[in-house]
Order: C-alpha cells, then structure tokens, then sequence
C-alpha cells in the first residue's frame, strides 16, 4: 500500500533517515568504548558519560564552519577526530599520549547499536519505499555502522556525497535530485524537529519518531513533535506500519 503525504499531495517513494539518534543510540555506543579506552589506560577518574558528552556539544559548531562557507567541506570522521583531540585536554589528557588510539577511538561513531525497533521497522518499511539514511555522516561511516548493526538500508547518501551537512537546503535538495525524485515523493524520519523543519521547507513529506533518552536521562529537547509534521509515529516499527 503506498502512503500520500498529506503536506506534500504525492506518494512517498523513498524514507530517509536522520540516523544519529534517530536510528542508532550513539551516546550508549561511544561512552562504552570510551570506558574501554579509559580502563586499557587506567584511567579511574574518567567518566565516560561526561566524556561522550563533551565530545558531543562539538558536533555542530564543528559544521558550521562548512555549512557558511568559511572552510571548505571535510567529512565528518575528520571532524570527530579534530572533536576528539579538542576534548581530551578538556579532562587533563595529552592527545600526543594516545596518537596511536586516536583513529580507533574516533570509529566508536561507526560502532553504535540500534535502537531495538530500528532493525525490525527498517526491514518492514523496505517493503514499500526506498530507505536509507540521510545524515551528517559520511558515506564511509555509514556503510560501516550499518554492516555492524545490521541496518537493511537499500541506499546510504552520506553528507560526502552530497557535499552539505544538514539542515542547510542544498543537503536535502541534492539528496532528492541523487534519488531523481520529485522532494514531495521523500519522506525524512527524524527524532529531531530542527531537522524536519528544514525538510518540510525543502518541500520533503515528515515524520517524528521521538528518542526521548538520546541525550541521557536529563534530554529536555525533541521529547515530542513541535511542528506539523505529516506522521508522529512511536517507533520506525510504528511508522511502517503507516505505509502497510
């Protein structure tokens, strides 16, 4: 059975997703291999959370440089290792003393697990619509996360590929134009309603799956669908149920 966005008056041919949060629990996946790096070195007093958090509020103002156009675009891999080497002095640690860890503990982005309905869900709504992420993620770590966690993705349009990182216009307009779809024939699944209101401008269908721990027991953002978004679904199993 095929789904009509009520936004957009068109079928939905493809489902893209946000991937970060949305799919994957990345706060999990990189805290636990930032203990394993702290106990390899002893390092007691390291907490991890705090660590991954850290590493984290770096994501975004690492962009923007690139999404204004005062430094030319570099994929994203690149950008957690700067993000990393900025981080640990943060916490009293001498980047010069792990260089030979620093590659590894970066690909803890590319090791994260999915959210227990994403597998399930993907492989149901694969049924009827082209699925795939469409993330900041280059197209390397996101070939790797997804042979790890066994994502069913049928095709993986990394931030690399279409030269932008989310949610500048041209990210979600030169996804569409790979695909050769019309934006009203794709759908963005995000837990993230920044993310959809710049989808939803570039003419794209929505839909909100919320994550309400991806930032930890204290997330106080993205708890629920703050736009009018064309489906609010419980889980990407929720949402594939829609298109049944």
């Amino acid at each position: 059975m095929a789904y009509r966005s009520a936004s957009t008056g068109q079928q939905i041919k493809a489902v893209l997703f946000d991937t970060f949060g949305t799919v994957v629990d990345w706060r999990s996946g990189v805290a636990r291999d930032v203990a394993a790096f702290a106990e390899r070195h002893r390092l007691a007093d390291l907490d991890a959370w705090a660590f991954t958090d850290a590493w984290r509020a770096k994501y975004d103002p690492s962009m923007d440089p690139i999404r204004n156009g005062t430094r030319a675009f570099v994929p994203l891999d690149e950008l957690h290792r700067e993000n990393l080497i900025c981080t640990l002095p943060e916490f009293g640690l001498d980047p010069s003393d792990y260089d030979d860890e620093l590659d590894d503990l970066t690909a803890a982005w590319e090791r994260l697990d999915p959210w227990e309905d994403s597998v399930a869900g993907l492989t149901e709504l694969g049924r009827y619509a082209i699925i795939g992420p469409l993330s900041n993620a280059n197209l390397a770590l996101l070939l790797r996360m997804g042979l790890r966690a066994g994502l069913p993705w049928a095709v993986i349009i990394g931030s690399d590929v279409i030269r932008a990182y989310k949610p500048t216009p041209q990210a979600y307009r030169n996804a569409v134009h790979l695909l050769r779809l019309d934006p009203g024939e794709v759908m963005l699944a995000a837990a993230h309603n920044h993310d959809l209101a710049a989808a939803q401008r570039g003419g794209l269908g929505t839909a909100f799956i919320p994550r309400p721990t991806e930032f930890g027991p204290g997330q106080a953002k993205d708890l629920s669908a703050e736009g009018d978004w064309d489906l609010v679904c419980t889980s990407i199993v929720d949402l594939a149920g829609r298109f049944a």
